[in-house]
């Protein structure tokens, strides 16, 4: 099977003609050029994996240098690029030279044509080698920066190294990916982190909450409309594919989607053409496709509540980001990255979590995942007294966050798990720790004044 790319340089039309009915049987492409001024203009629309190239030219018959010449404007261009000199002039002064210069070898007029092809070959043996070690490099990079640039995706434990190694493969690919995990789990940065170490970094990264918009709304705010097309439609608007055009889409929660909305998307999609509302011709648009999503697609593909080709085209590549109860090894680091980060928002001085406190994390299977542990946190900085955060300090819902306390410190106590009275001895307790004060009580539970009156006259308190 033929492969790699050449390009011939050389300024006797018999050569070059010679040259390329050899190398054709070899090689994927082959072009020439018998004018060495030609090069960089080709070499800009064209990557070669090798270069034959001729050391001597009309202006210089026999010295080789104007082949050093224009082998260091090869070599400027693409400092990887692999080039074999060829000259009828040459010795092993010359090639000494040619090598230290940066060729790779050295060919003398006329040429056995077996040892023209084994060099050329080897050259592209070696091109496609620094290629791979060039990719090894940039996924090693693009890893650490994944690893360490990303807030909740901060994570030792095994189940997130195998998301993190995942996104270093996906991420330079232009791959659909479906994102999938609980509410709180950091889709959306994953979502980002992909385009961030994408080609089209550079572009748009366009988001939009399908579970937000209407039905009525679907196709204006993904496709756009003209003026006219409906009612408020008072100006032509671009939808969020053309928004996206050339960068990456994210579609977040498309499993909301309804049935009938999910057929015009997958059309969409299908054609990379979109129609804008009250519009006649199409548009082609160039995206990057990223979905995200906290249900059941596949229970909800056997109910008929989502198309199965819509999830085949746009799962692609899967990503299950795990709930934060799942990988424990992970909150003690996450909740250290919070602390220091909301110490320096609110410039306080708090250095670190007490045993305890520790403990209380640890034990409770945080709903809420990462972002409920961020709240919990940033909270946490707000109210505490202490330059060490204790369990008290730590404003967990959950059930078991008000029974996991540690002995040594109060805990709220009721007879039941029932979500009512949890919230009544909650409101209770806090009231009692701020001697009635609505303002300081409703803060530290996270409400406002008036909601917390509403609750205050609907558990009777």
């Amino acid at each position: 099977m033929k492969q790699g790319k050449l390009l011939i340089i050389d300024d006797h039309p018999d050569v070059l003609l010679a040259a390329k009915l050899l190398l054709k049987q070899h090689f994927e492409i082959v072009d020439t050029d018998k004018n060495p001024e030609n090069l960089v203009s080709l070499m800009r629309r064209q990557t070669y994996d090798v270069f034959l190239l001729d050391m001597n030219f009309t202006k210089d018959v026999s010295s080789g240098v104007e082949g050093f010449y224009w082998l260091d404007k090869i070599l400027d261009h693409d400092p990887q690029a692999v080039v074999v000199l060829i000259t009828a002039f040459g010795d092993v002064e010359m090639a000494v030279r040619a090598i230290k210069a940066g060729a790779m070898d050295f060919v003398l007029k006329p040429w056995s044509n077996d040892k023209l092809v084994e060099t050329l070959q080897k050259g592209l043996a070696i091109r496609q080698s620094r290629r791979e070690v060039e990719k090894l490099q940039n996924n090693k990079q693009v890893s650490k920066q994944i690893q360490g640039q990303f807030g909740e995706m901060l994570g030792v434990s095994p189940a997130m190294q195998a998301v993190f190694e995942t996104l270093r493969k996906v991420a330079y690919t232009d791959a659909n990916v479906l994102i999938l995990g609980e509410n709180g789990t950091g889709k959306q940065l994953v979502a980002q982190a992909i385009h961030q170490y994408s080609q089209r970094a550079g572009e748009a990264f366009v988001g939009v909450d399908l579970g937000a918009v209407s039905q009525t709304l679907f196709e204006s705010e993904l496709f756009g409309h003209l003026k006219g097309a409906f009612t408020d439609a008072k100006e032509d608007r671009a939808g969020r594919f053309e928004a996206a055009d050339g960068g990456t889409l994210f579609l977040d929660e498309i499993g909301n989607i309804p049935l009938p909305l999910q057929s015009k998307l997958l059309t969409v999609l299908q054609g990379r053409q979109i129609t804008r509302v009250g519009a006649n011709r199409s548009r082609p648009v160039d995206i990057r496709l990223v979905c995200a999503t906290n249900m059941p697609l596949y229970e909800m593909i056997n109910k008929g509540e989502f198309r199965q080709d819509l999830l085949y085209r746009v799962n692609t590549i899967e990503i299950k980001i795990p709930p934060l109860r799942e990988r424990p090894e992970d909150i003690e680091l996450l909740a250290n990255h919070y602390l220091k980060i909301y110490c320096q928002r609110y410039r306080r001085t708090i250095r670190g979590f007490s045993p305890q406190a520790l403990l209380r994390l640890q034990k409770y299977d945080f709903p809420g995942n990462v972002r409920e542990l961020q709240h919990a946190i940033e909270r946490a900085v707000i109210l505490s007294e202490t330059e060490v955060l204790e369990p008290q300090s730590l404003f967990l819902t959950g059930n078991q966050a008000m029974n996991n306390t540690d002995k040594n410190h109060e805990s709220v106590s009721v007879d039941s798990y029932n979500l009512e009275e949890l919230e009544k001895a909650m409101i209770r307790k806090i009231l009692k720790k701020h001697d009635g004060n609505i303002s300081k009580a409703a803060d530290e539970l996270g409400l406002t004044r008036a909601s917390l009156y509403r609750r205050l006259e609907k558990h009777g308190l």
